[in-house]
């Protein structure tokens, strides 16, 4: 993996959690970490968060934030942060590069 290419968020995203903050009123900050677990091996963990902690990578646009903690970072390498709106319902995804295998939900994977 090489570990100097950072993850890319999308202007969908970036839009999104625009839209968020708007209909909120309130600016939080788009959470992307991997963790063991799930079905193939690591999952993804999406959330919104008040505050970054001092050592995340932090990926702005359009005013807002996506943050990443330095222990999911090697996993997300090159990896795209984007959101999808379909039939099924509307989500952040994660395209990633590194991830050899997924399972069918999308939030899980392994490398």
């Amino acid at each position: 993996m090489d570990l100097t290419v950072p993850p890319r968020v999308t202007s969908r995203a970036f839009a999104q959690l625009k839209a968020i903050a708007e209909s909120t009123g309130e600016t939080k900050y788009l959470r992307v970490a991997v963790e063991g677990g799930g079905c193939s091996g690591f999952q993804y963990e999406i959330k919104l968060e008040e505050n970054a902690e001092e050592d995340d990578l932090i990926l702005e646009g359009e005013g807002q934030r996506v943050l990443i903690d330095p222990i999911s970072l090697p996993f997300l390498t090159n990896a795209e942060i984007d959101y999808t709106q379909e039939l099924i319902g509307a989500r952040f995804i994660i395209n990633n590069p590194n991830a050899t295998s997924s399972c069918g939900c999308g939030t899980s994977f392994s490398i």
